[in-house]
């Protein structure tokens, strides 16, 4: 394994990128941070919807309500400026719309990808349901997915804004193959189209894209099938391009464009160090809720990536202390500087009460600050050995 960021030369399709991928992280430093140092601070994507969301998509659906299009959209715009400026007043750095036009991770993209029906229902744990979608025809690319989304968040935000978007691993792993030979054909066909997507969001203005492939992490030996997708999903990736011009080295993905991944659950020794090897800037991962057991697996070889860290515990119901989430930060200092440390809460909130959402934010928020300045005064020396996990 080389001691080099994933998109520090040349890949293996040619394109030249860039020397590191703080080039594009630093985009997102606010002009007024009060710090020398500077931990990025940011959500997965999901968050809880207002409960009058909900109603106003029942009454979309109903065809006997008078509720049509307009107030459909109406609603889900509604939605989104609330939980954009939510975010802001946290003081998230990088703000998401929370998801508030999207119902699962896959079943929103599969409504809008030709090749892709809905036969109902199929129970996945419990008494939970998931409308598990089958792939019957050769998927297609028809419209675009997420523009829309991006544009009004953009627009209503403060902050720069990050767009997440379900993997094609994801997508091909959760749902019934029924045109394709087998899974990892299906997959490769997905990421084309991811890849289509992501230049029309660049085109748009999007400039930090996170790809999300919980699937990964379960089904670990398929990590090399991952990596082919995220080569697909890299290439071409320009400004230049997405206008269907050609750019000097029209296989780059542009100095300004980061590129996240993130993976949740799983056993990560099952793909670390190979994920080093994926064309991204930063692997957004789920640490907090195993209590950060698996955080030796990063120790070696060294992590040179950007690191998205989960700080706060997606799956509890209660807000962590700012001195909780402090420590916790502070695990990600033993794995990487703090020029490339990004936090997050481990995964998508939307399960949570909103309140206990907001709580976590604003403290994680609050924690980081006080991390940087601590950092700043030298009270943190991120120049010490690396302390184990189980001390």
């Amino acid at each position: 394994m080389s001691g080099g960021s994933p998109r520090d030369s040349k890949n293996e399709r040619g394109g030249t990128t860039r020397e590191s991928p703080d080039d594009a992280r630093n985009q997102f430093r606010p002009e007024d941070h009060d710090n020398d140092h500077f931990i990025l601070t940011t959500i997965v994507g999901s968050y809880p919807k207002p409960k009058w969301v909900d109603r106003s998509r029942e009454l979309y659906e109903d065809p006997d309500a008078d509720f049509d299009e307009d107030a459909w959209e109406e609603a889900q715009n509604d939605a989104s400026r609330l939980i954009t400026k939510e975010h802001e007043r946290a003081g998230l750095d990088v703000v998401v719309d929370g998801e508030m036009r999207r119902n699962e991770m896959v079943e929103y993209f599969a409504h809008r990808i030709s090749g892709y029906e809905f036969n109902g229902p199929v129970k996945v744990w419990g008494h939970n349901y998931f409308d598990k979608p089958s792939v019957v025809t050769d998927v297609e690319y028809d419209e675009t997915w997420l523009v829309d989304e991006y544009e009004f968040t953009s627009e209503v935000a403060d902050r720069p804004v990050k767009v997440p978007i379900t993997g094609p691993y994801t997508l091909a792993s959760w749902s019934f193959n029924e045109a394709y030979d087998d899974e990892e054909s299906l997959a490769y066909d997905l990421a084309d189209l991811v890849n289509e997507e992501i230049k029309k969001l660049v085109e748009s203005g999007a400039r930090y894209i996170q790809i999300d492939e919980p699937a990964l992490a379960t089904t670990p030996d398929d990590h090399a099938i991952v990596g082919e997708c995220l080569e697909r999903i890299a290439d071409g990736i320009s400004v230049s391009g997405a206008n269907g011009g050609q750019s000097d080295e029209s296989d780059a993905v542009p100095e300004d464009v980061y590129l996240g991944l993130h993976v949740c659950y799983g056993d990560y020794s099952r793909i670390y160090p190979e994920m080093l090897d994926y064309p991204v800037d930063e692997f957004d991962l789920e640490l907090a809720n195993g209590d950060y057991e698996q955080l030796d697996v990063f120790r070696d070889p060294e992590f040179t990536a950007n690191l998205a860290l989960g700080v706060t515990d997606a799956h509890t119901a209660e807000v962590e202390s700012v001195e909780e989430i402090k420590e916790n930060i502070k695990k990600g200092l033993e794995i990487v500087p703090p020029e490339q440390l990004t936090v997050s809460p481990d995964c998508g909130l939307k399960l949570l009460p909103r309140e206990v959402a907001y709580g976590k934010m604003a403290n994680m928020v609050q924690a980081a600050r006080e991390v940087e300045a601590e950092l700043d005064s030298g009270e943190i020396d991120v120049r010490n050995a690396p302390v184990s996990a189980d001390d």
